[in-house]
């Protein structure tokens, strides 16, 4: 399947009530994608922490899935996920976003990113560590793409209680996102 039939079979959706155990189970992915970069293991159970998803849903943070047909059963599957907070805030946020290896270079996060982004009016805030070189990437394409090239900045930040690891980057954007769509292929 080329990447402008995956784009098309790619389906956003804001996740109802009896789907937020596929995004907890997603969230193990993400957290194991993430553990080189983070230092982090599992649990005892072995699970990997998973405090954040207590917040969601609430009138101050939403998620999205991303669908698209298995390529083996033609059923829905779920290939990312994106948690957002500060709905109720200044600025929203990206508080989690994963996209399935298999689709990561077929457009899915940044039609994902960018879908979500336009979805909420208002300034952003995306963090990423610094130690995470294609979250870097991925992030820097999706605000030139979403923002515009001179309508965004990239800080650093300290983590909190973690003198001992690089400083966090995040995107700031002076504005909502743009009408801009992502390009295809």
């Amino acid at each position: 399947m080329s990447s402008d039939e995956l784009a098309a079979n790619l389906r956003i959706e804001a996740v109802p009530d009896d789907q937020w155990e596929i995004v907890a189970w997603l969230w193990q992915a993400f957290r194991h994608d993430l553990a080189p970069i983070v230092n982090g293991l599992p649990y005892a159970d072995g699970r990997y922490q998973a405090a954040e998803l207590k917040n969601y849903p609430s009138a101050n943070g939403t998620g999205y899935l991303a669908w698209r047909p298995h390529p083996k059963t033609g059923e829905d599957a779920p290939v990312g996920f994106a948690l957002v907070s500060g709905l109720q805030e200044e600025k929203r946020s990206v508080a989690g976003f994963w996209v399935t290896p298999a689709v990561r270079r077929d457009g899915v996060g940044l039609t994902l990113a960018t879908g979500v982004l336009r979805r909420h009016p208002g300034p952003w805030s995306i963090g990423f560590q610094h130690d995470n070189l294609g979250a870097g990437v991925f992030w820097r394409a999706v605000a030139e793409i979403a923002f515009g090239a001179g309508h965004w900045t990239e800080v650093m930040r300290p983590v909190p209680g973690r003198p001992d690891v690089p400083p966090d980057h995040f995107i700031e954007s002076a504005s909502a996102p743009s009408e801009r769509r992502p390009p295809r292929g």
